[in-house]
């Protein structure tokens, strides 16, 4: 399983917004965890588009129409792609901790007793 597929798993899952608080402190050590893969994953696909940057400058004679063409090519989408399920994992991440915030108000507030 892709860390894309884990994170969506989690994004559906929290989605359908049937789980504790226990579940939701799972879920975000779990996304604590992938952070870091997120991470190498955008400093891979960040060297490779550089490269494919690189080769487009190489070959024309306006900088901006070589950043262009480098950003058509599969380097580049994986590099968003790699930013985006970051991002993604950033504000789900952002989301539990308010949500058990929450739930720990309630819980001192006696709705749980």
């Amino acid at each position: 399983m892709t860390i894309r597929e884990i994170v969506y798993e989690r994004q559906n899952e929290i989605k359908k917004g049937v789980f504790t608080p226990t579940r939701a402190s799972e879920i975000l050590v779990e996304l604590a965890s992938i952070l870091g893969n997120c991470n190498d994953r955008i400093r891979e696909t960040d060297v490779a588009y550089n490269k494919e940057l690189l080769r487009w400058l190489d070959s024309e004679t306006k900088a901006n129409r070589a950043r262009i063409k480098a950003e058509c090519s599969k380097e580049y989408l994986d590099k968003r792609e790699a930013r985006d399920i970051k991002e993604l994992v950033v504000e789900i991440m952002r989301s539990l901790k308010y949500y058990l915030n929450n739930a720990e108000e309630e819980y001192g507030l006696g709705k749980y007793q």
